[in-house]
C-alpha cells in the first residue's frame, strides 16, 4: 500500500510539473508577442492570431521572435 501511494503521488507531481511547464511557456510566448505589439491594439491582435498561426505552423521557440517580427512586417 505504501508504495501505491508513493507511485501516485509521484506520477501526479510530475503531471502537474509537465502541466505547469507548458503553460509558463504558453505565457512566455504571449507576452513575447504582446511585447512585439506595443500599445496598438489592433496590432496586439494581429500578433495574437501570428502567434496562434505560428503554433499551427510549429515554429520552434528559438526562432520565434524572428518570426513575429518577419511576419509582423509582412502583413503591413
Amino acid at each position: 500500500m505504501d508504495y501505491f501511494i508513493v507511485v501516485v503521488v509521484t506520477i501526479a507531481g510530475l503531471y502537474f510539473h509537465g502541466w505547469l511547464y507548458v503553460r509558463m511557456r504558453r505565457w512566455m510566448d504571449r507576452d513575447l508577442a504582446l511585447s512585439l505589439a506595443g500599445e496598438d491594439p489592433a496590432k496586439r491582435d494581429l500578433m495574437l492570431k501570428l502567434l496562434a498561426r505560428a503554433r499551427v505552423e510549429k515554429v520552434r521557440r528559438k526562432e520565434l521572435a524572428a518570426w513575429l517580427e518577419r511576419e509582423a512586417a509582412g502583413d503591413r
